[in-house]
């Protein structure tokens, strides 16, 4: 009877999950589908303590519920207090802590099994090498992409010579004692010796990926963290584990791959391909830049968006890292006031995760149907007054149309370029991920305002109502 009521409830969490992926495709259901997956693991859980065999071996259910009280208060604290603009760090933390929790409780049910005198199954073994090869790989390599996004560390590839050929061997290498393991499983020193390789072999992958992919890497490992758990649910012969990680592996690999298809690059050049590992700074961007940069005023600007009839507004990570969604909200108002059409162009790799501006758009309440992604957006650029560039770089970068040896030739970009007058705001003329001078700041149509994006919203405001 009791395994009974724990299979009904893994199938009713397992369909809330699935429920949960599907409402999550839309920012109207995302919050509902949230509700709906921290619903359905709640469920999983209860279900899996019911399946517990709560006899003599077992005597610790007071760590369980002290460990789901700590995990919960931790949980709610980040919840409560990361900005939206570290979500992409919370993200790539959260993903390495699947995969290091993967990895060891792969380890613990091997060294559980050999306590008590039984040899695992070869499933279980090659589960337990897979938990840890690919759990290892996340959490090392998330820390890494932690550090990237956190700027803790270069944000641009670090290559050293050899660097793929010892990837490589990491792995064959990781391969061959997984193999030993399966044929000996009492000899658990091979397990170990697997996770420290896979360790090594987590950093010096993801070291070599330039910030520009970082949106890429977050959805690759956090379907490597799926797959661990998969793996795991088969050391445990627990179904809803394999089930949920089934669907985290997936989706994350579905997610990776339209993100390089938005790059117009296969997962393997994103892998491999260093972009940003030379930064393109001096004579290259004074060609580009010299002479011809013009610089404006918020008074002057705010003469020609009186005028202006229709503007799109392009959000990148400057704007998250000014946390200047609310002013941009007010400014977007502030126009439609005076008779204009505001809508929002996003690129799917603007920010450092998917759907990034997306979220900080919708923390400023600004309506779902003025968001419109780049496909959508691109055939009216041509028919736009005005473009507000704030803080993206190089998803507006027309290089990507125009050079075959650029690092980011043939990304579909926002064609912001064909828009009548375009306005960057940004710091300064330094690149993006990229590391490539952008030549639509020094176009005919473009008019740079150099200042801090939060700022620069706010000092457009502030014009347009003295101009009034």
């Amino acid at each position: 009877m009791r395994l009974a009521l724990v299979n009904l409830s893994y199938l009713v969490a397992s369909v809330l999950f699935i429920l949960t992926f599907k409402g999550l495709s839309h920012p109207r259901t995302a919050v509902r589908a949230n509700l709906m997956g921290s619903l359905g693991m709640l469920i999983a859980v209860v279900a899996t303590l019911l399946l517990l065999d709560w006899g003599p071996g077992v005597q610790r259910y007071g760590v369980i519920l002290a460990g789901l009280t700590v995990g919960a208060v931790i949980g709610a604290l980040l919840a409560l207090k990361i900005q939206m603009t570290a979500m992409p760090q919370m993200v790539a933390l959260l993903n390495g802590f699947g995969g290091a929790a993967s990895t060891l409780v792969a380890g613990a049910a091997l060294l559980e099994e050999l306590a008590q005198g039984r040899l695992p199954s070869t499933q279980s073994t090659v589960a337990t090498v897979a938990a840890g090869i690919i759990g290892a790989v996340t959490f090392w390599g998330s820390l890494v992409a932690f550090a990237k996004l956190q700027e803790i560390m270069p944000g641009r590839p670090l290559l050293f010579r050899g660097q793929q050929a010892l990837n490589v061997a990491l792995l064959a290498v990781s391969l061959l004692l997984g193999a030993w393991l399966v044929a000996a499983p009492q000899a658990t020193w091979l397990y170990v010796l697997i996770v420290a390789l896979c360790t090594v072999l987590g950093v010096t992958s993801v070291i070599a990926i330039g910030g520009a992919d970082m949106p890429v890497v977050i959805c690759l490992l956090n379907s490597y963290s799926g797959l661990a758990a998969c793996a795991t649910g088969f050391v445990l012969d627990n179904n809803m584990l394999i089930i949920a990680g089934s669907l985290v592996g997936a989706s994350g690999l579905i997610l990776s791959r339209i993100m390089c298809r938005a790059m117009n690059r296969s997962l393997g050049n994103v892998l491999f391909g260093g972009v940003g590992a030379e930064v393109v700074t001096g004579a290259a961007a004074d060609a580009v830049y010299a002479g011809r940069v013009k610089a404006a005023s918020a008074e002057e600007l705010a003469m020609i968006l009186e005028s202006a009839r229709r503007v799109v507004i392009v959000p990148g990570y400057g704007m998250a890292v000014s946390q200047a969604q609310h002013a941009v909200r007010d400014l977007a108002n502030l126009l439609e006031s005076r008779g204009a059409e505001v809508e929002f162009g996003v690129h799917p790799v603007a920010g450092r995760m998917p759907g990034h501006m997306n979220v900080l758009l919708a923390e400023a309440d600004i309506p779902y149907e003025k968001v419109r992604e780049m496909d959508a957006i691109n055939p009216s650029f041509a028919q736009t007054d005005v473009v507000i560039v704030i803080g993206a770089n190089d998803v507006v970068n027309p290089v990507a149309r125009t050079d075959p040896k650029s690092p980011i030739a043939g990304m579909p970009i926002l064609d912001v370029d064909k828009a009548r007058t375009v306005i960057v705001i940004k710091r300064s003329l330094s690149p993006g991920f990229a590391g490539i001078p952008n030549p639509l700041f020094a176009a005919d149509n473009t008019l740079m305002y150099f200042a801090d994006g939060k700022k620069a919203v706010l000092d457009l405001v502030d014009a347009l109502k003295q101009a009034a």
